[in-house]
């Protein structure tokens, strides 16, 4: 299991950015963080891959284990090497590199020549629309195709967990269900746990087993996905929906006043 238990994180030893955050994610478990932009999600996901370094954060309260195996005090490289790959916001590739060669840098760890050539061929099983694109230059691919370029080259790693940050951002819906679709598979094929962190609570609560709610730096609502998707506040505030069914606009969500249970 990887877990957190009440951490804090603060950039440049001032802002606390985490207030004590506490969450845990099963062997091949698929679960969602749910939030507004600035909630902490994503500092969330750089605390346990140990990317916070590279903003001059780090984490100063708490813990995040793997099994019985403390990490929070471990580089990005050991943290990978034990299976934890993240997959950044903002489909950050290396665009002078052809999508084989990139899917390759995903595997720059392992020593089974074999295994990584297998591993090719179960992308572009996953991933068909790569297949006539291994040649190409991944500057020129589209958003679309970057973010699944970026999703194999992670499972190249034969990542035990793979953290998503908001892979459907600026993506057009059927290609997000495709995604989704694809990860789920992953998921449930190679056992691979994941943590998604999505603002779009429509995808994340249908992909999700268990979905933590954060506000602020803070796990305010945690929950399965059937439990939340029945949840008042999750209708209202997440998917914009009333208690008749009617969809709220922005203004009224804008000036919705959470519930004290919230706070």
């Amino acid at each position: 299991m990887l877990q957190l238990n009440n951490i804090e994180v603060k950039y440049h030893n001032l802002s606390l950015v985490l207030r004590g955050v506490s969450l845990e994610v099963p062997d091949a478990g698929a679960v969602s963080l749910l939030g507004a932009n600035g909630a902490g999600k994503s500092t969330t996901l750089k605390a346990i891959s140990g990317l916070l370094h590279v903003q001059m954060g780090r984490v100063t309260d708490g813990s995040i284990f793997l099994d019985e195996s403390r990490i929070d005090r471990q580089g990005p490289e050991e943290i990978a090497r034990k299976g934890i790959i993240q997959v950044l916001e903002g489909r950050q590739i290396l665009e002078h590199l052809t999508v084989i060669e990139e899917l390759k840098v995903g595997a720059h760890m392992r020593k089974d020549a074999k295994g990584v050539k297998r591993d090719l061929n179960r992308v572009y099983d996953y991933f068909p629309a790569l297949t006539n694109l291994k040649n190409r230059v991944t500057g020129y691919l589209s958003g679309g195709e970057q973010q699944m370029l970026l999703i194999g080259r992670a499972f190249m790693a034969q990542p035990r967990y793979m953290l998503l940050d908001e892979p459907s951002l600026g993506l057009a819906p059927i290609v997000v269900r495709e995604i989704f679709e694809i990860v789920k598979k992953i998921n449930e094929e190679n056992k691979t746990g994941i943590l998604l962190v999505e603002q779009n609570a429509v995808a994340a609560l249908s992909f999700s087993e268990y979905v933590y709610v954060m506000e602020n730096g803070r796990v305010v609502l945690d929950g399965t996905s059937e439990q939340l998707k029945d949840n008042e506040d999750i209708r209202e505030f997440y998917l914009g929906l009333s208690e008749v069914g009617k969809k709220k606009s922005f203004r009224d969500i804008k000036h919705y006043k959470r519930r004290k249970r919230w706070l």
